[in-house]
């Protein structure tokens, strides 16, 4: 049972740790960051929801999905989901390492698109890299959470 002061500093804190993802995510090509610590940061968040409000809150509250028919076939329920993140993730950081060859340069090759008057970044450079970070992202993402949703049920 968590007290009241766990549940408002996580109401607090969980919103705060998603934008600092976010943010660690889209910079991660220019400064250090990226999909693997912006994915950490999220699974962070996540597993301090599931600490306080347990997993059953983000399964029937926020998902609406019934905590009985997901104890009966958990490979279709919550961790499906993650794991289909998974899976997505790895095909999309393959796909992007595979573009730049179809156009004849190496594997991996990035370019840039410089976005003037974006809010809170002014400028921002997007590298054809940040398609190869979302995919880490949602790979460290669909695993780590798979391994918590997992446990979790233990």
């Amino acid at each position: 049972m968590s007290t009241v002061i766990a549940r408002t500093v996580t109401r607090t804190v969980v919103p705060i740790i998603l934008v600092t993802a976010v943010a660690l995510l889209l910079q991660g090509h220019n400064l250090p960051g990226g999909g693997f610590i912006g994915g950490v940061l999220t699974v962070t968040a996540f597993a301090l929801i599931y600490i306080i409000y347990g997993l059953d809150y983000l399964e029937e509250e926020l998902l609406h999905q019934n905590r009985e028919v997901l104890i009966e076939s958990i490979q279709h329920g919550i961790v499906g989901n993650y794991q289909l993140a998974f899976g997505l993730g790895l095909a999309t950081a393959a796909i992007a390492g595979l573009v730049p060859v179809l156009f004849g340069w190496n594997f991996l090759y990035q370019t840039f698109w410089v976005l003037h008057h974006v809010p809170i970044y002014g400028e921002l450079h997007v590298a054809s890299a940040l398609a190869f970070d979302l995919g880490v992202y949602f790979v460290v993402v669909g695993a780590l959470l798979t391994i918590l949703a997992v446990v979790g049920t233990e």
